[in-house]
């Protein structure tokens, strides 16, 4: 008899992957396609949703393959993807209309910033920043832009959605356009205490509602995908945010625990409940799942550049030709040798949201080489990790240790300075693609795998312990050569 699994679809801002998993976690078969942004101006960051589509048709493909050679069951499927991207397609033909906005994306800075006064009252209703990370102001842009979006809206033929909302219309062949609650909130057009699309932010942006997907659960109907596409109506059972997603995976499920994700950027998720809290540090507020009717939330910190930046080393300045050497270069120091970047290519988020900053390499000498390059990188994400977390305590979190998981963190000098520079202890879990394995285990709770949410925390992996040992007066002396550096980046 085949065993039955699920089918994860992890769509990432660099990478489409596709993953089965069986019902105690073990991953079965996986593949994945590559993906590229384009950068038409400065500052803008997009993608083409026609090539994202594609991708995960082929790698979806793939892997189903992959279940039949293995004698393996695909019972349904659940979706993670990158947040706050913005595509908008016509209904009836289905044709994208424009590029997609990558939520990396500041060309709305100006834009936002005239919005400020308007900041309180976005900041209590959606729990965001009046910031062009998220998918409002892009939609905006979008609708004033293009003319074919103005046409489309003028036929009434106009459809919003974040990329699991498109992939889901794509897959159920037109006949599904919604989103869940963890993805709409990113869109800052979502109250977060009624779950519902705000009317007084949709007349701010000046976005008419029937362009807007329905708003539903994290594990719920979704309807099932089109025959033609792989040859069975396989049911869509799960939606949720690639940072969200990841928080599952790490069994993050209850209120006080803590995830950080390293991708393309850096997310730090510390479950709060069933309460949104309104942080008072310039954190996110956002909603972390909906489940059998109950929400939980979630404290995020955001770091717009991360693995992004160990990309930059490799693309732009050929230093390297694979991410994995960065870890050698960095641990063929002693020390940092006083070089720091401030990698704000994209502005820096939390705990600053200045889009108006630009990243800066500071402290170099004649003997500053690519390993001095390697280190800055990779200790600028430890370093705003450290901002974000301070900032969580400041609102009041007990931190006790940090679940890590992303592309990042298959580097042990880097979990090492982690562990080190945080003065924590940092967990890495043996699968580290947990944003897929939260979207299996989502779509679990949905076909009766797992009682509820809570349950899955018990499907988990071993874990690699790093333990800090740094003294604390080097530890000092490093985040004040950062702090240092940040200052004279927002000076």
């Amino acid at each position: 008899m085949p065993q039955p699994v699920i089918l994860a679809i992890d769509q990432g801002t660099s990478s489409s992957r596709a993953m089965l998993f069986s019902r105690d976690g073990e991953l079965l078969a996986q593949a994945q396609q590559e993906l590229s942004c384009h950068f038409p101006q400065s500052g803008w960051v997009e993608q083409d949703a026609e090539l994202i589509w594609l991708s995960v048709l082929a790698v979806c493909r793939d892997v189903l393959q992959q279940a039949a050679a293995l004698q393996l069951e695909v019972i349904g499927l659940g979706i993670s993807n990158q947040r706050e991207t913005t595509v908008l397609w016509h209904k009836q033909s289905g044709v994208v209309l424009a590029p997609a906005i990558v939520w990396q994306d500041r060309r709305t800075a100006d834009y936002c910033q005239g919005l400020q006064m308007h900041a309180p009252m976005v900041r209590q209703k959606t729990g965001l920043e009046l910031d062009p990370y998220f998918s409002a102001s892009k939609i905006r842009w979008l609708l004033e832009n293009e003319q074919q979006v103005q046409q489309a809206l003028a036929d009434n033929q106009l459809a919003f959605g974040t990329i699991d909302c498109f992939l889901l219309w794509r897959l159920t062949g037109g006949k599904v356009h919604a989103t869940d609650t963890s993805n709409a909130s990113r869109t800052m057009l979502l109250n977060i205490q009624s779950l519902s699309w705000d009317t007084e932010l949709l007349q701010l942006f000046d976005i008419p509602l029937e362009i807007l997907p329905q708003v539903k659960q994290s594990a719920d109907d979704f309807g099932c995908c089109d025959k033609k596409w792989f040859g069975a109506e396989l049911p869509i059972l799960a939606l949720i945010g690639d940072q969200q997603a990841a928080a599952i995976g790490q069994g993050c499920v209850s209120s006080g625990s803590l995830k950080s994700t390293y991708g393309t950027g850096c997310f730090a998720l510390l479950n709060t409940g069933c309460q949104p809290l309104i942080s008072e540090q310039r954190l996110l507020c956002t909603v972390a799942s909906t489940v059998q009717g109950q929400t939980q939330y979630a404290l995020e910190g955001a770091i717009f550049v991360a693995g992004a930046a160990v990309k930059w080393l490799r693309d732009q300045l050929g230093i390297i030709v694979c991410a994995s050497e960065t870890e050698a270069l960095a641990a063929s120091l002693p020390d940092n040798g006083g070089v720091y970047l401030v990698p704000a290519f994209t502005g820096l988020a939390a705990p600053y949201w200045r889009s108006d900053v630009k990243a800066s390499l500071s402290g170099l000498s004649l003997g500053s080489g690519k390993a001095h390059l390697a280190r800055a990188v990779l200790e600028a994400v430890v370093y705003q990790t450290s901002d974000l977390l301070q900032a969580m305590q400041a609102d009041g979190a007990s931190i006790s240790q940090l679940q890590i998981d992303g592309g990042m963190v298959a580097n042990n000098w880097f979990c090492q300075h982690l562990a080190d520079v945080l003065n924590l202890t940092v967990l890495r879990p043996a699968v580290a693609e947990t944003s897929a394995f939260g979207a299996a285990l989502l779509a679990g709770v949905q076909a009766g795998w797992y009682s509820s949410l809570a349950d899955t925390a018990q499907v988990q992996c071993k874990v690699t312990r790093f333990s800090p040992a740094m003294p604390a007066a080097e530890r000092a002396l490093l985040l004040e050569g950062w702090r240092h550096a940040v200052q004279k980046v927002l000076s």
